[in-house]
């Protein structure tokens, strides 16, 4: 079922357009992507939190020791993808939904990759409420990206492993791109677009950034 007016009441709607036109505009080029942001219902990934909370420029802590990141980030990140409508994308790091909620008004399909068994039951369900049918929740370890589905037009990493993982790069097109946050001290992170064209990769540095850790799964217990 979809989530009806009553989730979304209309002071929700005001902070999130007071949010997108203070916060995100400035940091981004493409008006979809605004559009997007304007329309997702952020406080819904984030239950816990009010909506004042909700609607402000800043990470909302979700359990797991995962985060939604943080509003300007997030439509810089999918302003970097330079998404048209048809990509297929791979996000490593569902988290709450709400990034792959953004992406998928703006391109074909999304398959995301959340180590987190609860957190990708949650977010799946959140996902199917709001009518994203658009969007795959799959549980597992991003390092090793999703390679059953692969290639991928578009990869986002929306946690910050040290290197950057080979697997993301091997599953993605020529003339794919894939942006990712890179650095193993949240000070020291820099957010990175890389560009694969003809078997050669490009790299371009976005700046700095501040993202929780990217982790890979628990080992599975002996029987």
């Amino acid at each position: 079922m979809r989530a009806g007016s009553s989730d979304d009441p209309p002071s929700a709607r005001a902070l999130r357009r007071r949010l997108v036109d203070r916060f995100v505009a400035p940091g981004v080029h493409d008006p979809r992507v605004l559009m997007a942001m304007r329309e997702v219902p952020r406080h819904l990934f984030a239950p816990e939190h009010d909506l004042e909370r909700a609607y402000g420029d800043h990470p909302l802590w979700i359990g797991h020791d995962a985060t939604i990141s943080q509003p300007s980030l997030v439509g810089i990140m999918s302003d970097a993808l330079a998404l048209s409508g048809r990509e297929h994308v791979l996000e490593i790091g569902t988290g709450s939904g709400y990034q792959a909620a953004v992406l998928s008004r703006l391109a074909r399909h999304i398959d995301t990759v959340e180590v987190v068994p609860e957190l990708a039951r949650d977010a799946a369900a959140t996902l199917r409420a709001l009518g994203c049918t658009n969007v795959d929740v799959h549980t597992g370890d991003g390092w090793a990206g999703w390679p059953d589905l692969a290639p991928y037009d578009r990869v986002l990493v929306t946690a910050a492993p040290e290197v950057l993982p080979r697997a993301l790069l091997d599953q993605l097109t020529d003339g794919g791109l894939l942006v990712v946050p890179v650095g193993s001290q949240a000070r020291d992170q820099r957010l990175e677009r890389w560009r694969k064209l003809g078997g050669a990769l490009y790299k371009q540095d976005l700046g700095a950034v501040r993202f929780v850790p990217m982790v890979h799964a628990e080992p599975s217990p002996h029987p």
